[in-house]
């Protein structure tokens, strides 16, 4: 993160001086090999707060498996962003080990700050408590919507026995009409998700997903390139990324509903990770998500057309690397 932090760490520095209350909150898993203590107290001398969400410790605990995925920011709880981004160099293409970065986000006003304000509020005293009183935190201005749509912010946990982000998306395949599309950088699913992917297909929907063309985990790739027969046999079209890493989590259901945010179509995401998203309907935005969807697919490898390249000793190791797919 080294060269994508340091024009925001200027800011946050000079807004810090000039006494804005900042946070910064990160999940420790997610930042082995970048940041260490020295970081928090770094940033902590120039009064910016910090926390490391889930400290790895050295000992079994189930609970490092709960990582947080979430990626939210509010500004002045009128302002907030979401998406796929982190804050790496990769994720702005100023290095490109993985090819072309692909990535999106939304920002938005309104009643929905409220909710990204405490979504991250949730996870900022999971640990230790700080704020017994948001109410400071949320507070009402008068705003005017430009359009009129529907748009509402969700958070998922993997505390509360509600897989919300694997049911959104399994709604959205029930009522697909027309198309659905999805972006995805991993591909690893659930019985329940395969069969709502593959039957939607059968019944004329047309189910695209979209995958990376270069990888960052080789292995993760493996089990998601082992998912493709028996979607690819059933309908679903499968594309790959071929400039590089997709990154997105995006779909977008017959042009109408679009959801956005930070969850993968995978067992962790849906399954082990806090996570987040936004699902909206009746904006020019969702016409948008959709001319970027039509450009990706000329640029794409389709992957219903390429003949399978599978030997019996990769479906072999697929097979076996699938049996620890709910840990991937």
């Amino acid at each position: 993160m080294a060269e994508s932090f340091q024009a925001l760490r200027k800011v946050l520095m000079a807004k810090a001086r000039e006494g804005v209350e900042i946070r910064i909150l990160y999940d420790d898993a997610g930042c082995i090999g970048f940041l260490n203590p020295r970081f928090i107290k770094y940033m902590e001398s120039m009064g910016i707060q910090c926390r490391v969400f889930n400290p790895i410790m050295p000992v079994l605990n189930i609970f490092m498996n709960n990582r947080d995925h979430r990626k939210i920011t509010v500004i002045d709880g009128k302002v907030a962003y979401t998406g796929g981004y982190n804050l790496a160099d990769e994720y702005f293409n100023i290095t490109h080990p993985y090819g072309q970065w692909k990535d999106s986000g939304i920002r938005f006003e309104g009643d929905a700050v409220q909710t990204a304000t405490i979504l991250f509020l949730e996870m900022w005293n999971a640990l230790r408590e700080q704020d017994v009183d948001i109410e400071k935190y949320l507070p009402v201005y008068p705003y005017k919507a430009k359009e009129q749509g529907f748009f509402a912010l969700y958070g998922d946990s993997p505390l509360d026995k509600e897989p919300v982000g694997e049911n959104v998306y399994m709604n959205l395949l029930r009522h697909a009409k027309k198309y659905i599309y999805f972006t995805t950088p991993y591909l690893i699913l659930s019985d329940e998700m395969t069969r709502e992917l593959t039957g939607a297909a059968k019944r004329g929907v047309d189910v695209r997903i979209i995958t990376p063309g270069i990888p960052d985990k080789k292995t993760i790739f493996q089990v998601t390139k082992s998912y493709y027969p028996q979607l690819l046999k059933h309908g679903v079209k499968i594309y790959e990324y071929t400039p590089g890493f997709m990154h997105e989590k995006q779909c977008i259901c017959d042009g109408e509903i679009v959801v956005v945010g930070t969850i993968n179509l995978d067992f962790r995401s849906l399954y082990l990770h806090f996570e987040n998203a936004a699902l909206f309907c009746g904006y020019e935005a969702v016409s948008h998500v959709k001319e970027d969807f039509d450009a990706l697919f000329p640029i794409c490898k389709d992957m219903s057309k390429e003949p399978s390249e599978r030997t019996r000793r990769l479906r072999l190791s697929q097979l076996i690397l699938r049996l620890f797919s709910p840990l991937m």
